[in-house]
């Protein structure tokens, strides 16, 4: 399957939402062909190099797909877009069009089913629900109420303060446990550091 990439410093997870500013002719000229053809795009995060300029960056081999849901013209003329993650992929070769865009040939990524939310999830429910009340997750307008481990998980993942390598580890990661107990790990390395 053939995906049309844009590469941004950040990493997406299913079921989240990031705005976006688009300015340059080849992501506008995608950004109109996903809308015309209500197609998504592959959201792969840099890890050499820039987001903007002639020479591609080197992007992480596991990104999002990402299907936009809103749009607006905005008052510095750039076109503003809230897109949401859908599934993951991982990217098996890139290639750059004429037009500069990179396109990947991706292969859909397995999501496990989902399990319900568990009485261990409590503390970390309770903290998404603490990240909720922060205004730039609030401006995200992103859902406050999970129905599983799943999306707790990609919840968590995507608007924690990890490195970019850290979340990329857990986006690859196929099961919502195996991604809660790693997150869970982080969180420990992190307040050992604060109290280091």
């Amino acid at each position: 399957m053939t995906l049309p990439l844009f590469p941004l410093n950040t990493v997406l997870f299913p079921g989240c939402l990031l705005d976006l500013q688009i300015f340059e002719a080849r992501y506008l000229d995608m950004i109109g062909r996903c809308m015309k053809q209500g197609e998504g795009f592959g959201v792969v995060c840099i890890l050499e190099g820039e987001q903007v300029g002639k020479a591609p960056p080197l992007v992480a081999s596991v990104g999002c797909e990402a299907l936009i849901r809103d749009f607006v013209q905005q008052d510095n003329g750039l076109l503003g877009i809230r897109v949401e993650g859908v599934r993951r992929f991982r990217v098996e070769q890139t290639d750059v069009r004429k037009d500069q865009l990179l396109v990947g040939q991706v292969q859909w990524l397995q999501e496990l089913a989902d399990s319900p939310l568990v009485e261990q999830d409590d503390d970390l429910l309770a903290l998404l629900l603490a990240l909720g009340e922060h205004p730039m997750v609030e401006a995200l307008d992103m859902p406050r109420d999970v129905d599983g481990r799943q999306a707790l998980a990609n919840q968590l993942a995507y608007l924690l303060p990890f490195m970019e390598e850290d979340k990329l580890d857990l986006l690859a990661i196929d099961s919502p446990q195996l991604r809660l107990e790693a997150i869970q790990t982080l969180l420990e390395r992190i307040q050992g550091e604060l109290f280091a």
